[in-house]
Parts: structure tokens; C-alpha cells; sequence
């Protein structure tokens, strides 16, 4: 199978854990969106300062890019249409997204327990406010967060077969 997959999501929804467990069981390579971005985003966002457009737009390139390359699951926010437009473009093939969904506060409860990661917990409110849900026409898979991480891998294996 030729996976070109997107974990995408708020900060927080597990699109690390997800991806590291999910792309073995594809036969994939596992690759983190946040080791793409400029040192200058990270400092922002450690200062807790949201990204702007212009900040993500090189960095949703170089994910693009990334998934060029077949048998790739990345991990990348992609909260809007226009940064999924961005990464398809960009990787010239097509790209399946998988939307990690999740309340604010089990996201928050999960931010709040990780440790060594740049992304405040005061920048959720404003990926909600970013956050534009995948249309019909993207052929997106939502998987609810709010259960084992088991159950999410399995949810989103069973949903690839149809929907490819």
C-alpha cells in the first residue's frame, strides 16, 4: 500500500503517539511534523505566541514535501483547508488526513501531563479557534481521542480499507 497519511489535530490530540504506533502497522516511516519547523517557530511558540500564516506557510512546504516520498505517516496540525491544500500541493500525490478529534479538555489534560515539549497550554484556545474542520470532499478520517490508544490505531486501520 502507498501511504501518504496526515495525523493532523490541535496540539496535544496525540498525533506523536499515534503516528509512532500506527506506521509500523502500515509498513510506514513515522515522521514528526514539529522537527519541521524553523527554530524562529519553535521560539514562538515556546514564548507562547501563536503562529501567523506566513509563519507555517515554509513549513507546511517542507511537510509537503516530505510526503513525496511514499510509505510516510506525518504528524502535522493542519488546521485549515487552506494548509491541507498547502501539503497536497506540495507533495504532488495524494494524502490522506486523519483527524485526531478530542474535547478541549481532555486535550488540555493531556497537554498537561507531557513534559520536554514547547507547545504551551495556553495556545490551545487558539488552535481551536484555527481549527477548521475537514469537509466532505476531503475524504478526511475523524477518530475520536477519548479512548485507548489501541482502539484509535485500530479505528483508523479499519477506516483506511474503505475510504482509500
Amino acid at each position: 500500500m502507498t501511504v501518504r497519511l496526515v495525523l493532523m489535530g490541535v496540539a496535544g490530540c496525540g498525533k506523536s503517539s499515534v503516528g509512532a504506533a500506527l506506521a509500523p502497522r502500515l509498513g510506514a516511516v513515522y515522521v514528526d511534523g514539529d522537527d519541521l519547523h524553523s527554530p524562529e517557530n519553535v521560539e514562538k511558540m515556546r514564548a507562547g505566541t501563536p503562529l501567523t500564516d506566513a509563519d507555517r506557510w515554509p513549513w507546511l512546504g517542507r511537510i509537503g514535501e516530505t510526503l513525496r516520498d511514499p510509505g510516510i505517516v506525518i504528524g502535522c496540525s493542519a488546521l485549515r483547508r487552506i494548509y491541507r491544500d498547502r501539503i497536497r500541493e506540495m507533495a504532488g500525490a495524494p494524502v490522506r488526513f486523519v483527524h485526531l478529534t478530542g474535547s478541549r479538555d481532555v486535550i488540555a489534560a493531556r497537554m498537561g501531563k507531557r513534559t520536554g515539549h514547547y507547545m504551551p497550554t495556553t495556545l490551545l484556545d487558539s488552535q481551536f479557534a484555527t481549527l477548521e474542520i475537514p469537509g466532505p470532499d476531503e475524504a478526511a478520517i475523524a477518530v475520536d481521542i477519548d479512548q485507548p490508544l489501541d482502539a484509535i490505531v485500530a479505528a483508523i486501520l479499519a477506516a483506511l480499507p474503505a475510504t482509500q
